[in-house]
């Protein structure tokens, strides 16, 4: 049964549209922030030599300043595949609903594909939870950002009575380019906490299984254990991997197969795409993003 439910999301997802490009002379792969643009570009070199392996094209790794960069370049048909969060997704989805297919998505080592937006302050600044955090700065990732931002806006409101402005309930609400930037502004003191995202999954002191934190770890720049969770969200679908639409459907049908046999063709160039510990890359479709797509047009109105 799984398998029929796969095999038809893959054939509704890579449905060619009629205005879809004939061949293509290179492809070029977006990656979101998360890290600063050197560990992205050196994290995903193996994806992109894969990329160039499987399609007979050169392959491109862009790592723009911001999410936006990765929207627009989707968008406008310079960037042609990338994962997004579920956020982003829908805000290109809004924008254009035609621009991109969201063919696979992460699934966690527990075979769910949510993850969690998570708050966290240093374990020495006597910050535990939303409350002590009044009159404080708070650090956001990206506007753009699922975990980073829209969903944060929603839900801790409702935990404050007040809204994100600065100085209605926290001192000042920062964003700081990204989600590593982030952690390291709260391990460095220099922002009172931050949101960022993980898998829930794992143990605390390892940055969870997967997520930012888990890359924070990998790459040295912090000790989980000088930091706490002070808030966690509901469970946030985790974002899709997509391809531009108007690509051709052999190049679609190429991509989607190696995304989703890379956990057994390389684990370790899966964990680095995956951020960390996952178990697959595996079907997805457009409904199952409805509701992030309702919750960023409310919070645009």
């Amino acid at each position: 049964m799984k398998k029929l439910i796969a095999a038809a999301l893959a054939t509704t997802a890579l449905a060619a549209p009629a205005f879809a490009q004939d061949q293509i002379e290179e492809f070029r792969i977006g990656i979101l922030g998360g890290e600063n643009a050197q560990d992205r570009m050196n994290n995903n070199e193996c994806l992109r030599v894969y990329t160039e392996e499987t399609l007979g094209v050169p392959a491109k790794l862009f790592a723009p300043a911001d999410y936006n960069g990765v929207i627009q370049g989707l968008l406008g048909g310079t960037i042609d595949m990338a994962i997004l969060g579920a956020s982003g997704y829908a805000k290109t989805y809004l924008t254009d609903p035609d621009a991109v297919t969201p063919v696979l998505v992460k699934v966690n080592t527990d075979g769910s594909y949510g993850y969690y937006s998570v708050g966290f302050a240093r374990k020495d600044s006597g910050i535990a939870s939303l409350e002590d955090m009044k009159g404080k700065v708070f650090g956001f990732g990206d506007p753009n950002s699922t975990s980073g931002y829209l969903i944060p806006s929603i839900e801790i409101p409702e935990i404050t009575g007040a809204s994100m402005q600065s100085g209605d309930y926290f001192g000042d609400v920062k964003f700081t380019g990204g989600h590593e930037q982030t952690i390291v502004a709260v391990f460095n003191g220099d922002i009172d906490a931050g949101v960022t995202w993980a898998d829930g999954l794992g143990e605390w002191e390892d940055g969870y299984n997967s997520g930012a934190l888990r890359k924070a770890v990998d790459a040295g720049l912090v000790d989980m254990n000088d930091m706490v969770e002070i808030w966690k969200s509901k469970p946030i679908p985790e974002g899709p991997l997509v391809l531009r639409t108007a690509l051709p459907a052999d190049v679609k049908e190429k991509m989607t197969a190696l995304l989703a046999g890379l956990n057994e063709t390389d684990p370790d160039c899966f964990y680095n795409v995956a951020a960390g510990e996952a178990q697959s890359f595996s079907p997805i479709g457009h409904d199952a993003y409805l509701s992030i797509i309702a919750a960023r047009q409310a919070a645009s109105n």
